[in-house]
């Protein structure tokens, strides 16, 4: 018994012998695999939005349930706008913003690399710009309103930018007649004719634009000139408010109204894990990729505006949509699988070959025990035939009992006892060499 115990243990102390190089370099790969694998995601990130009663702060509720289901903790925070949504993502106290096109100004050279480390996700809706005013006339264009009380939004807003770049476009300057007001404040300042007009960025259904579309006294302004409007800022798109379709019974509003939208982006910071842009990105297809008032259904997530780069990852899922793994696995079982991949993979390549030498170092490494003992007696041999001296008869005697001791105590893999017992018999021939020689003198 303890001479098979013995005999396993030289046998695995052979399999290591051979084994130990194919693991070292296997352990090389695995960390050199290990240096292009991306760390899990973290389960925690935080969206900047806007007010708590503006689109985006609703939208990123929704997107925050659905990543919830994949155990990521989206955390919603309000802020006064596109601009505080920057600041917070150059800041890194959020992750990911919205931010209304045209907050950015374009590059003087669309070639030149950006430095900004924030990336696109990709337009997730339209914006409508609604221009509000209070009169019988009907005014179509911005110079109309040169000289009235206007609210363009709340400091660090979007329509405030967005409403400061159109009205000088119109030779209309920045001054007291500007007023930091917007939402159902500028509305109901509206409605009391404290101002004469109000911009307004928000859904058809938000509460504000169905307050002013039915209020008496206040009209909806068509931009006339929405074409060279889209031309000026390629941030801008033309949409259509037809007619009757706030009302149909009392034909509200009496003619189609032509209005302008920038859209919204999904920006983030450049090292959000690319596995969480792809979950955010499935969260957007299912919010916003249905079709809406301004818009068709798969129309959004789309890469309308390009103030900044696209992500790589948001390019790829608009082509292809969501990776393989994530289509059919949980989220993070998707993750874990998708990391050992990268890691598997280049070890698989390097551990075929290495195994396909293997077998022949290992049984080279066997056979060489034989092979020293065939080389002692083939001198022995030598020796008998060529060089035989009766006084070193003592000396042959014992140097083939030494030989028949050391292949007798060979611990050979089963597969290979044929080696000791073909060694041991060509022992013996020897042995009759040397008796014939003896019996001869």
């Amino acid at each position: 018994m303890m001479a098979r115990i013995k005999a396993g243990l030289l046998s695995l102390r052979d399999l290591f012998a051979t084994a130990w190089w194919i693991v070292l370099i296997a352990g090389i790969g695995f960390l050199v695999a290990y240096q292009f694998v991306e760390p899990a995601p973290p389960k925690k990130i935080v969206i900047s939005t806007g007010g708590e009663s503006g689109a985006y702060y609703q939208f990123a509720q929704r997107y925050a349930a659905i990543l919830a289901k994949d155990g990521v903790t989206l955390e919603v925070r309000a802020s006064a706008g596109s601009l505080e949504n920057l600041a917070h993502l150059k800041d890194n106290e959020a992750q990911v913003g919205f931010v209304q096109g045209g907050v950015l100004p374009p590059k003087e050279d669309p070639d030149a690399e950006d430095d900004s480390g924030l990336l696109s996700l990709g337009s997730m809706f339209y914006e409508p710009v609604w221009v509000f005013y209070r009169g019988d006339k009907v005014l179509t264009r911005l110079t109309d309103l040169q000289g009235k009380r206007i609210a363009i939004g709340q400091e660090g807003s979007g329509i405030r930018l967005l409403a400061q770049q159109l009205l000088e476009a119109n030779d209309i300057p920045i001054g007291n007649e500007l007023l930091p007001l917007a939402g159902l404040t500028a509305a109901e300042e509206l409605q009391q004719g404290r101002i004469d007009a109000a911009f307004i960025i928000a859904a058809e259904r938000a509460p504000v634009v169905q307050v002013l579309l039915r209020s008496p006294g206040i009209k909806v302004m068509s931009f006339a000139q929405s074409g060279a409007y889209q031309r000026r800022f390629p941030f801008l798109t033309k949409l259509t408010f037809p007619h009757g379709v706030a009302d149909l019974v009392r034909d509200f509003p009496p003619e189609d109204i032509k209005l302008l939208a920038p859209t919204a982006s999904l920006v983030i910071r450049d090292d959000l894990h690319p596995a969480l842009q792809t979950l955010l990105l499935q969260a957007a297809s299912q919010v916003n990729g249905k079709s809406g008032f301004f818009q068709d259904a798969g129309e959004f997530p789309s890469y309308k505006d390009p103030m900044l780069p696209l992500s790589p990852e948001a390019a790829r899922y608009f082509k292809a949509g969501a990776p393989f793994l994530q289509r059919y696995l949980p989220f993070w079982l998707a993750v874990l699988v998708d990391r050992l991949i990268v890691m598997l993979v280049p070890i698989i390549a390097l551990l075929i070959p290495l195994l396909k030498v293997a077998p022949a170092i290992y049984t080279w490494r066997v056979r060489r025990k034989v092979f020293r003992c065939y080389g002692e007696l083939k001198f022995l041999e030598e020796d008998l035939t060529h060089h035989f001296e009766l006084a070193r008869l003592d000396e042959y005697r014992n140097r083939l009992e030494a030989l028949d001791d050391e292949a007798s105590q060979l611990h050979v893999p089963l597969g290979f006892t044929d080696l000791v017992y073909t060694l041991r018999e060509h022992v013996n021939l020897v042995r009759q060499i040397l008796a014939k020689k003896e019996s001869r003198t």
